[in-house]
């Protein structure tokens, strides 16, 4: 019999009706034999979330699934108002349960509220997948919890011989550190990376933020740049950085959530502080590893960590297994 699966997770960000990296579980999941239909909860706040759990609940009277899985403790709540006595699994998604980052060990206060509902929402589901070890640290009711990141697409991000540097109009004459995030979100932390570019002072690097783009388009820029910059004050297990290490492509990132976990000892790969001259030292060591080697093997050590979608998703089967026992 065919698993039949419900995805509850927000539909509230710009430009995806899905955000990329819960749908490409969807996907992977699908080709595990598993049926998933996705419920995008528009509304914002605990009260959007509350009228989504309710129309959840109609929606429930004529079709039937053997697993709610709600990405985000919101999208639990819903889930849990909305289930009918199906059985729900959530997945711990970051911020909701550490709460948002603005600085380096810098909560905002009014964001706390989220870990509350975190912790609140426990007895009520059947099991809770965190993406990384940190987010695991707020759940209580161990006997129902498991670790599982997000797994990398391999047929989407992978090494591409030459990249795509004239395609993406990249200046010939410069390397070019990548920035993927938002200059506009103070957790992304952007100004970390402008600071050491201050310190590196070369005139043949330059930063390149072409955020927004489309995930289709990413790979292309990971297949392209000299390094990757990561720089958030906090993250659970960013797929950035594993997208990255499927491309190959040299990283410099802060040592937040499963990064350091990630990265092992691959050259190319670097950590640092959220010193800007530190910051600053790794890039160097990026770019002068970028042009002796060009680039990394990022992408065995995905395959040794098992952080490819498939391996994953089988994963995740297992969970919803265990939670209609």
């Amino acid at each position: 019999m065919k698993m039949r699966i419900l995805f509850v997770c927000s539909g509230n960000v710009k430009g995806f009706e899905i955000v990329p990296f819960i749908k490409e579980q969807g996907e992977a999941l699908k080709r595990q034999g598993v049926e998933v239909d996705y419920f995008p909860v528009i509304g914002k706040g605990i009260v959007g979330y509350l009228k989504a759990g309710l129309q959840l609940r109609e929606e429930l009277k004529h079709k039937q699934y053997d697993v709610i899985h709600g990405h985000f403790t919101l999208s639990g709540w819903a889930a849990v108002l909305g289930s009918r006595k199906t059985p729900v699994v959530l997945s711990l998604m970051g911020s909701d349960a550490y709460g948002e980052y603005v600085g380096e060990n810098k909560v905002i206060f009014t964001s706390r509220y989220l870990t509350l509902l975190t912790y609140m929402i426990q007895p009520f589901v059947k099991g809770i997948i965190s993406k990384s070890a940190n987010i695991e640290k707020y759940v209580f009711q161990k006997s129902k919890s498991y670790i599982i990141p997000n797994g990398i697409d391999a047929k989407k991000f992978h090494p591409v011989k030459g990249g795509f540097r004239n395609e993406l109009n990249f200046n010939s004459k410069k390397k070019q550190v990548l920035f993927l995030g938002s200059k506009k979100s103070v957790r992304k932390n952007i100004s970390l990376v402008q600071n050491a570019m201050q310190y590196l002072n070369s005139d043949e690097v330059e930063l390149i933020n072409p955020y927004p783009v489309s995930h289709s388009e990413v790979p292309k820029y990971l297949n392209s740049a000299n390094v990757i910059a990561v720089c958030s004050y906090m993250e659970g297990s960013p797929n950035v950085v594993k997208e990255a290490m499927a491309c190959n492509c040299p990283i410099v990132a802060t040592a937040i959530g499963d990064v350091e976990w990630v990265l092992g000892d691959t050259p190319g790969c670097y950590l640092s502080s959220f010193d800007p001259k530190e910051y600053a030292e790794k890039l160097k060591l990026a770019l002068q590893f970028s042009e002796i080697h060009g680039r990394t093997k990022g992408e065995e050590r995905l395959k040794e960590l098992g952080l490819d979608s498939e391996t994953i998703a089988s994963r995740v089967v297992e969970v919803y297994k265990m939670a209609i026992q």
